[in-house]
């Protein structure tokens, strides 16, 4: 049996947690320790197992829940704005992943900036996906890839470099608040109640080094959208990248890409985080994992519900 917490009062919670943790001016060590420290709050999935691995050379972890050994697998890429985050502090959302999905999961432990400017992550993910293929034994219908907000676009440029450089289409891709042009500035709100543009603005930068604001592996936004696999996105209406995903979403429809959009209108920036806390966010881990394993040919199963 589940309990979950009202929604308003983690919102509540959570709200001086973020503006304490995504604060352009502490050092990025700080920050990542602070979110660490707040990620045991998030509680494992009951019969999850997580086993630390490493996938191309980067740290990762493989989480399945449940006695059976899935066939299917997802690539998990944390967010962060590409300078903070790991596997640990999204380990609750990626073994709810897994249990709702049916698959492996495999959150990995990508390159952040400042000290690993861009295209340090991406060169990571790509690897990491093509290893789970040519390692692991999995065919790309049988491994998708999934990612929240900086992990989000990190996603849709890795499934685009795949495709491109590799001739290899991942099997579906599942993006929470995919943040698709890290470069824009024209926002129309300063911060929701997880993201603020002081914060955002700065690991942006950091994470562009020298790099173009529109080479679209920084920006998914602006590069070619066609031929990419069947996406679920999911955005809360309040938050402040929704416009950038908006016009993300039209474009990809331009493309004739299988996208599907959920827009919630009271569920914060990856709120899915809090997927053991709060009902609405485990019913979003649940559509998201339902679309997953779908789209690799997982039969369907019970809601784990309380």
């Amino acid at each position: 049996m589940t309990f979950h917490l009202p929604l308003p009062v983690v919102a509540t919670a959570l709200r001086p947690f973020y503006r304490l943790g995504l604060n352009a001016r502490l050092p990025y060590k700080v920050q990542r320790a602070i979110l660490e420290l707040g990620a045991p709050l998030q509680q494992m999935p009951a019969g999850a197992v997580v086993h630390p691995t490493v996938l191309a050379g980067r740290p990762a972890e493989r989480i399945t829940v449940g006695a059976t050994e899935p066939r299917t697998a997802v690539l998990y890429l944390h967010g962060g704005a590409y300078t903070i985050g790991s596997p640990a502090t999204h380990r609750s959302l990626a073994a709810h992943l897994a249990r709702e999905s049916g698959s492996v999961v495999y959150p990995l432990d990508y390159r952040l900036a400042p000290e690993h400017p861009f295209p340090a992550g991406l060169e990571d993910a790509v690897a990491a996906y093509l290893e789970l293929t040519t390692e692991h034994g999995y065919e790309t219908d049988q491994l998708a890839v999934a990612g929240d907000s900086a992990g989000g676009g990190l996603t849709i440029a890795t499934a685009r470099r795949l495709i491109d450089r590799h001739g290899v289409t991942p099997a579906a891709l599942a993006l929470i608040s995919p943040w698709v042009d890290p470069g824009r500035r024209d926002t129309s709100r300063d911060r929701d109640l997880v993201v603020n543009t002081a914060w955002s603005t700065d690991a942006a930068e950091k994470y562009l080094g020298n790099g173009d604001v529109h080479d679209p592996g920084y920006a998914p936004l602006h590069g070619n959208l066609a031929g990419l696999p069947p996406t679920l996105i999911h955005v809360g209406v309040d938050e402040v990248l929704y416009p950038q995903i908006m016009e993300f979403v039209a474009k990809l429809e331009e493309s004739k890409v299988d996208v599907t959009l959920t827009e919630y209108a009271r569920l914060w920036h990856v709120a899915h985080l809090q997927a053991s806390l709060v009902r609405e966010a485990a019913d979003a881990v649940a559509e998201l994992g339902a679309f997953l394993g779908s789209q690799m040919g997982v039969e369907p199963h019970a809601r784990h519900v309380g």
